[in-house]
């Protein structure tokens, strides 16, 4: 597996319509580790194709530290025994993944919320069959010590990516505290830029995330991280989504997904020094640098996983949460209709994780 250092999983949605036939995607199959055998209920769930060999499937991904359990269950042979042999193609944005997804040459993605309802308003057809993270400070915004509140914003320099998920997370508390997009004067840097640009004294004001919010909060002393996702911990989540065939068709490959993640989720409890130390390989950072950038997430357990995906009705559901999003999208202009509550529910199994509670 060919990676590329310090990708991210939140780029711009305006590069979602990149052409299909231009992306290089750099495949890892996983193999299973010598050392570890498959349990008796992973036998009992094995999944295999009518000829009783086991189910390819494909998917993608930047990468991000929510993703950290599906790096620990490709290393580990997680989804191999329960029959499933996964393919995970790294991306350079999601954008090329979205492409990817739409001429089918992935079968799942794993996607931030926001750009799953922007490729939903796009008529795309695919299913939720997981919720991978939602932020919890692993996004932020830095300030100067001179700026005392978010309120205090207005007037100044925010750097930041146009149309990415910062962008979205920014305009949200923005708004929470009575200001707009026009009370602030945004330069379009990419995450990695826009702390550095903080992080020299060029602005400010800078919005960015994991591993960026940190290293740049620690190298400048003159500021601090004001407001980051553990104040509001439901603006962004990560999902594990494919293809309504693959769902319809491969069942048991699709259950063997949900249960290798929660599989590599206990691991990661269990064997912390080992697990972050494949996670790190995988993002360029250390065992200890993963231990730390974990605390800004919380990975999805199987009781709120079916909270958020069982009861559609319910007040704890994703669906929600979607339709905030696509309203939000809208009078952003980043899309041009949102997602109704149907089709939004419509886009959403939860079968899988509602198997393995």
């Amino acid at each position: 597996m060919t990676f590329i250092p310090r990708l991210t999983r939140r780029r711009a949605l305006y590069v979602m319509g990149g052409a299909a036939g231009a992306i290089t995607l750099h495949a890892c199959t996983q193999q299973a580790s010598d050392t570890t055998e498959a349990s008796p209920e992973a036998a009992e769930t094995t999944a295999a194709s009518p000829s009783g060999e086991p189910i390819d499937a494909t998917n993608g991904s930047t990468l991000w530290i929510g993703y950290s359990p599906l790096y620990v269950a490709l290393e580990k042979g997680f989804f191999e025994q329960g029959g499933l042999n996964l393919s995970h193609n790294v991306l350079s944005t999601s954008g090329e993944g979205n492409a990817a997804f739409a001429a089918g040459r992935l079968d799942g993605l794993c996607n931030v919320t926001s750009e799953t309802v922007a490729f939903a308003s796009k008529g795309q057809d695919f299913k939720i069959i997981q919720v991978a993270d939602s932020s919890l400070g692993g996004d932020g915004i830095l300030a100067r010590n001179s700026i005392g509140s978010v309120e205090d914003f207005k007037g100044k320099e925010v750097a930041l990516e146009i149309g990415g998920v910062s962008h979205f997370f920014f305009l949200q508390v923005l708004k929470e505290a009575g200001l707009t997009a026009e009370d602030v004067t945004i330069t379009n840097l990419s995450p990695d830029a826009a702390a550095a640009a903080y992080q020299s004294g060029r602005v400010e004001v800078a919005v960015t995330y994991s591993p960026f919010l940190k290293q740049a909060a620690d190298a400048q002393a003159d500021g601090r991280i004001i407001y980051d996702t553990s104040k509001m911990p439901t603006a962004i989540m990560d999902i594990y989504l494919f293809s309504t065939q693959m769902v319809e068709e491969n069942p048991e490959a699709m259950q063997a997904f949900v249960n290798g993640i929660y599989q590599a989720i206990d691991f990661l409890k269990e064997s912390p020094d080992e697990a972050n130390a494949i996670a790190g390989k995988q993002l360029g950072l250390s065992a200890e640098e993963v231990a730390t950038e974990l605390q800004g997430v919380n990975l999805t357990n199987p009781q709120d996983n079916v909270k958020l995906l069982g009861d559609l009705d319910s007040s704890d559901s994703i669906v929600q949460h979607m339709l905030d999003l696509g309203a939000f999208l809208k009078d952003q202009e980043q899309i041009t209709e949102a997602p109704t509550a149907d089709q939004i529910k419509e886009l959403i199994d939860p079968t899988f994780v509602q198997a393995a509670v």
